[in-house]
């Protein structure tokens, strides 16, 4: 695996923009990454996440802005940053009839790496696909499919790794595997840029940019970004939790409240708030369960932001 890079930023945009038509895919994106880090693109789809991986691997053009990558222009000299990185794309993009062995044969003729079977015996060890090397692409299961794809995304040494939603699709056994192969490239200095919907993947990221409407609305470390939350969130377990939203809603709460299966979630300023909550459901013939306070998740950081912002409109800066 590749050996840790000096300190500093890998990855700088600057303005960064595309556009499809009348859409605004990607807005005034400025980001930068640095060496070593895992670092994730969270939003939902349609969020702009996409588009700006296939910025910065130089299959889309930036209609505005700039990109560097190591240093590298992301279009100037996008063919010189080709053995820099690697890109692991949201569909598999395999070849179906070739075998394991075939593909990652093939991609390292594409790379042009002389002498790859080394490599390719570690590689295969360290994913766990030995046994199968001899299976078509096609015959494999979702899990195995991107682990191969993973395998050919690595066979050229690449100082960074760019990986579009990788465990969409993929069971919870292969989606822990998966993130345990990462979690073990992050650890040997590999750079991991990584888009996901998913705000529990967001959690194994050392910093996070939420993404929306193809704009930033921050950017930084789990940990500080659960500081935006402005008070204490309060889980309440209740018989009707859609009808304790249209409550809240019609008392004006509505902005700071989200419900989650059997409960709802509640931005309070204290303790006494969440007192005159409960008073409120009860008032209204809401059934409660059960009350608590929990600490915030980023899924809760992500809601506030986006109902608390107009459009296009950017968070203020995390304040330690």
């Amino acid at each position: 695996m590749p050996p840790a890079e000096s300190p500093g930023p890998v990855i700088v945009t600057t303005g960064l923009s595309r556009s499809f038509g009348e859409v605004h895919a990607v807005d005034g994106v400025d980001l930068d990454v640095r060496s070593g880090e895992m670092f994730g693109l969270v939003g939902p789809d349609g969020a702009g996440k996409s588009t700006i991986i296939r910025m910065l691997c130089g299959i889309l053009t930036p209609g505005s802005g700039t990109g560097t990558i190591l240093g590298k222009d992301i279009v100037r000299q996008r063919d010189a940053l080709k053995t820099d990185i690697g890109y692991l794309s949201q569909k598999f993009s395999l070849y179906g009839d070739l075998s394991v062995d075939e593909n990652i044969e093939f991609f390292a003729e594409l790379h042009r790496v002389p002498d790859h079977h080394d490599l390719r015996e570690r590689l295969l060890e360290f994913t766990q696909l030995g046994p199968f090397r001899d299976r078509l692409a096609e015959k494999l299961s979702g899990g195995m499919k991107q682990k191969l794809a993973l395998i050919c995304t690595l066979i050229h040494h690449p100082r960074i790794i760019f990986l579009d939603e990788p465990t969409t699709g993929v069971d919870p056994v292969s989606r822990r595997e998966l993130w345990g192969l990462l979690q073990k490239l992050n650890a040997d200095g590999m750079t991991v840029i990584l888009c996901t919907p998913y705000l529990d993947e967001a959690e194994r990221c050392e910093r996070v940019a939420f993404i929306h409407d193809g704009r930033l609305m921050q950017v930084d470390t789990p940990q500080n970004l659960k500081k935006l939350i402005p008070g204490l969130v309060v889980e309440i377990v209740c018989d009707d939790p859609r009808g304790a939203l249209d409550v809240l809603r019609a008392q004006g709460s509505s902005s700071q409240a989200q419900v989650f299966g059997d409960r709802v979630k509640v931005i309070v300023d204290s303790e006494e708030g969440a007192g005159d909550i409960v008073g409120v459901l009860k008032g209204a013939s809401i059934g409660i369960t059960s009350r608590r306070f929990v600490r915030p998740s980023l899924e809760d950081v992500f809601i506030y932001l986006m109902r608390g912002l107009p459009k296009g409109a950017v968070a203020p800066p995390v304040r330690p």
